[in-house]
């Protein structure tokens, strides 16, 4: 009969343990894990009482119970290992064993003493749950007939041991990886909104109708799949952009995971992208994960895409096609879902006709392209600009209060920013720590005035003649643009003559004979300063 027993029970072996396999894939919860197990015993062995024990500080506690002899009192059942040698031994050996009448009469005493009344020589078997470094408990089976079971049937539960407890622990490393994922996640937000969350607000409160216009649309693509391109100078924030859209999107509560492919040696970038394998390359003494699989689930934002190696791009259009790549060093495929955001200040099509970046690539990622703005375009946002930017910094330095006042804020925007935001970021920080003063006024900024289109000049193709506007023209631009900026007002700190480092008599002798005679519409040209 027992022989009977193993041949079915071989036979639904295998289906059983990819079944278990896909358990153990899924967020199931461990008792539910357990109890499929011991539903499954019912097909591979006869019992009236299958208990599972997991080791919980030098304890046996049962935590499962199936069989017509189960009960809340056996459900509640804990023992002393200290107390059953028997088991300890079962747990060292990593052995299976059936008892036998001997057992019972000369060994450590019956586990169910005092909750269950089994008869003296009742069949018992003890199948120790044990998977690589960790053993997690016992399996024991009882039955009130008053036989041994077979060895051949020991040997196939105690297999069927191994692979529960072996499934225990990949679900335990599945709840560690998730909480230590929802913590690094927490704790990533927590950074993020000490360190880059401000600028959400200024984009869609900002004076410039060009930035709510940008960040209207990032609203809007960001509740799609959609790829999206962000586009713009050096240091105009598109990464602060990536993670408002990360934000926005569906995929908030997961991964937001960057990658600057201009900063990662060439070499490297394959790996750091889709991870490797042990012995993929030397100095690949383990298997790590690349960011898409970090991703999986969020965004990935890949900054300075357009610096992508020629021969990583193909690798790349196949993973944003299929969702799915190789790790460097393996034939196995990995899927990945993930949300790619790219970023450049790269001329990308300028790029595609020069070789340097693939064409279809590029389609794929500029489905929804975003152009930041430079700061220099929207000099109007400066004072929430440095408020925010101000706001940050205290997060990370501990000195709060610090402002910047109206002739601080004419100052800057009499500055072209090159360097956008990052640069706006670096001036404030330089004027903090220089500056014991709470309030930041010109004084405190040592910035060149630069001349309006002087930059663009320098990297323009050469003037054709009679295109060359005279000093003359050249100056007197100038001397409106400071007028606008502080709204017409010539004396005193943050005013025009101070920001142009004349005298108020010698600045109105010059907008006289430049023609610069009418005041008052400056003042209506932009809000006051005093109230921003």
């Amino acid at each position: 009969m027992a022989d009977d027993i193993v041949s079915v029970t071989r036979n639904g072996f295998r289906q059983e343990a990819r079944d278990l396999v896909e358990l153990a894939a899924s967020e199931e919860a461990v008792a539910e894990l357990l109890r499929r197990g011991l539903d499954w015993l019912t097909r591979v062995v006869r019992f009236d009482l299958a208990t599972l024990f997991l080791l919980r500080e030098g304890k046996l506690v049962a935590v499962a119970a199936r069989g017509p002899l189960a009960s809340d009192k056996v459900r509640r059942h804990e023992l002393k290992l200290t107390d059953f040698p028997t088991l300890r031994q079962a747990l060292e050996t990593r052995r299976a064993r059936a008892f036998t009448d001997e057992d019972h009469s000369h060994g450590d005493g019956d586990p169910f003493d005092g909750v269950l009344d089994l008869p003296p020589g009742h069949s018992c078997m003890v199948v120790p749950l044990c998977a690589g470094e960790s053993c997690f408990g016992l399996l024991t089976l009882d039955r009130t007939e008053c036989e041994t079971y077979p060895q051949a049937l020991v040997e196939l539960v105690e297999v069927y041991g191994q692979m529960l407890a072996t499934t225990l622990q990949e679900t335990q490393q599945k709840s560690t990886l998730e909480r230590l994922h929802r913590r690094e996640h927490e704790h990533a937000r927590l950074l993020e909104a000490q360190l880059g969350g401000d600028e959400v607000g200024v984009l869609e409160t900002s004076r410039s109708a060009a930035v709510r216009e940008l960040a209207r649309r990032a609203r809007q693509v960001a509740e799609t799949e959609t790829p999206v391109l962000l586009l713009g100078e050096t240091g105009t924030g598109k990464e602060r952009l990536a993670r408002a859209v990360h934000r926005w999107s569906a995929r908030a509560e997961a991964p937001f995971v960057t990658l600057n492919c201009a900063a990662i040696p060439a070499g490297l970038l394959e790996s750091e992208l889709f991870g490797h394998v042990k012995g993929a390359f030397t100095g690949a003494t383990r298997d790590r994960a690349g960011r898409f699989q970090m991703a999986h689930g969020g965004t990935l934002f890949l900054d300075e895409v357009g610096e992508l190696p020629v021969e990583l791009q193909a690798k790349l259009l196949r993973a944003l096609q299929e969702k799915t790549f190789e790790p460097v060093g393996s034939d196995k495929t990995v899927r990945a879902d993930v949300r790619i955001l790219a970023a450049t200040h790269v001329d990308l099509q300028q790029a595609i006709s020069q070789r340097r970046f693939r064409e279809d690539l590029y389609y794929r990622l500029s489905v929804f392209p975003l152009r930041l703005p430079p700061l220099r375009e929207r000099l109007e946002d400066l004072p929430q600009l440095c408020a925010s930017l101000l706001e940050e910094q205290a997060r990370r330095t501990g000195r709060r209060g610090v402002k910047v006042t109206a002739d601080g804020i004419a100052r800057l925007a009499a500055y072209d920013w090159p360097g956008n935001i990052r640069e706006l970021a670096n001036a404030l920080e330089r004027a903090t720590i220089l500056s014991r003063k709470l309030e930041l006024g010109a004084e405190a900024f040592d910035l060149p005035l630069r001349v309006p289109g002087a930059k663009a000049a320098v990297e323009a193709p050469p003037l054709m003649e009679g295109a060359v506007p005279t000093l003359e023209e050249v100056q007197r631009q100038h001397i409106l643009r400071v007028l606008t900026l502080t709204q017409g007002r010539i004396y005193g700190p943050g005013g025009a003559a101070a920001l142009l480092g004349l005298k108020p008599s010698t600045l109105q002798s010059r907008m006289k004979k430049l023609g610069i005679a009418r005041l008052e519409q400056y003042v209506a040209v932009t809000p006051s300063l005093e109230e921003s």
